[in-house]
């Protein structure tokens, strides 16, 4: 039965031909809500699909296990795909802009920060990689286990939220093999990554099986067209093929 409290009325009586249970929306799923609608009401979004052979990037972070068990981390995937964005970010400016409410301003960023969108008890929160150019694999990997810690148990400080350059959305825990992720404004494009698996893939003469990983780029049609989002997305498949290319120096600023 529905809390005394929270009953339906008005349409919502039409609704239902039985006992219903009435439950409060709390105040962050209130204001994701009301992001969400924004964004599908004032951006004409379109999503690309595309893949990328992972083998690489996947038996490098095993030839790494020791060292972060040594470190006391958990290289995941993630980290590395935080690393790859933000490299691909560097060599797209585009990508790192936001377009101004009028439409008359296209804002370039000079600093690299990652969201990474964190499903948690209280709703979904993006906490921020920082400067996530200037850092090493390992730095991200030991942020993303603190923010999404800090996150699941309700105690991310604000301060670790907003004003990112770009967001993963990262569903290849739970399974899927593709989706369309929603942009974040005041940003014009996110990434979603599903769960890999083997595939077979042509190579001139058979079919060879080879892990792949999905990958799914939502973005602002305003500033972004389709030829840019191809080409963004084949080039960071390009970095995730070839992983240690995306983990030189960092760029000076």
């Amino acid at each position: 039965m529905a809390d005394a409290a929270i009953q339906p009325t008005g349409e919502e009586t039409s609704w239902f031909r039985g006992p219903v249970r009435g439950e409060a929306v709390g105040k962050l799923g209130r204001v994701a809500a009301a992001n969400l609608l924004r964004s599908h009401q004032t951006i004409p979004a379109v999503t690309h699909h595309d893949r990328a052979p992972v083998g690489a990037l996947e038996e490098f972070r095993r030839s790494l296990r020791d060292e972060a068990e040594e470190r006391g981390t958990k290289l995941t995937g993630l980290a590395f795909h935080v690393k790859i964005l933000a490299r691909a970010l560097e060599d797209f400016p585009l990508f790192n802009t936001a377009l101004s409410a009028d439409g008359t301003t296209l804002w370039y960023r000079e600093y690299c920060d990652i969201g990474l969108a964190v499903d948690t008890p209280q709703g979904l929160l993006v906490p921020v990689i920082r400067d996530a150019d200037r850092k090493g694999v390992w730095e991200i990997a030991s942020e993303i286990l603190s923010l999404s810690a800090q996150a699941r148990e309700g105690r991310l400080p604000l301060t670790a939220m907003g004003q990112a350059s770009m967001t993963i959305s990262n569903l290849g825990g739970i399974g899927g093999r593709a989706f369309s992720p929603i942009v974040n404004p005041p940003e014009v494009a996110i990434l979603g990554i599903t769960r890999s698996e083997v595939a077979p893939v042509w190579d001139g003469e058979c079919f060879q099986p080879v892990e792949m990983v999905p990958l799914d780029l939502t973005y602002d049609h305003r500033v972004i067209n389709g030829a840019d989002a191809a080409r963004f997305l084949r080039h960071y498949c390009g970095l995730v093929e070839d992983p240690l290319s995306a983990l030189t120096a960092a760029p000076a600023r």
